[in-house]
């Protein structure tokens, strides 16, 4: 199963309902209504389920790391699944669950393993501490028709040069839900996802 998103992914760890709301709503306003709810915090699968059941944005679970994490995430109502490595038993339990699922990549032994498992899509992490642009380059024309979501140092200033390149499919970051925004309201979370789709056109 290919992975069908594209362009701009926010990540958002989720603190409570309010924070949940906030991010939700600054999305959608924002004209980007996607999220990927890192498994990071005591409320992320009630947050998801929450986020999940609003019918309004397509709603993920990041940080999955266990069998476990995969069937609650998947349970709480996630419609992708994406994991910092490259895990075959999590990569096979979300297909066979029929929901899309993008395994983080580091080097190209991962790549590879990512191939044999039929994915064409990956997610690079952490891309800032890898090299960012510069690994997917090299990549590039080892791994033809394999493509990237880089994440983990991806920020409002680089989102533009990684979806120009050709490899990248989308790019992954906290800054639009970051803690700050998410604080401050929904009106902050709409402001950075507007500026966030503008790049991606």
């Amino acid at each position: 199963m290919r992975f069908p998103y594209e362009g701009v992914v926010p990540l958002a760890t989720l603190a409570d309902e309010a924070a949940a709301d906030a991010v939700a709503d600054g999305l959608v306003a924002g004209g980007l209504p996607i999220v990927e709810v890192a498994l990071r915090s005591p409320y992320s699968l009630q947050g998801l389920a929450r986020l999940a059941a609003r019918g309004d944005l397509a709603v993920g679970a990041g940080t999955v790391i266990t069998p476990e994490q995969l069937r609650a995430a998947i349970d709480a109502g996630a419609s992708f699944i994406v994991s910092p490595g490259l895990d075959p038993e999590i990569v096979e339990g979300a297909l066979a669950a029929g929901v899309a699922v993008l395994p983080g990549v580091a080097t190209a032994s991962d790549v590879q393993r990512g191939i044999r498992l039929g994915l064409s899509r990956l997610k690079l992490f952490p891309a800032g501490v890898l090299g960012g642009l510069a690994l997917v380059k090299a990549f590039a024309p080892v791994f033809q028709g394999v493509q990237f979501m880089p994440s983990g140092g991806v920020n409002e200033g680089s989102l533009g040069d990684y979806l120009a390149h050709l490899s990248v499919f989308a790019a992954s970051g906290s800054w639009i839900a970051s803690d700050d925004r998410v604080r401050a309201g929904a009106d902050a979370v709409a402001e950075a996802a507007r500026a966030a789709v503008a790049v991606a056109s």
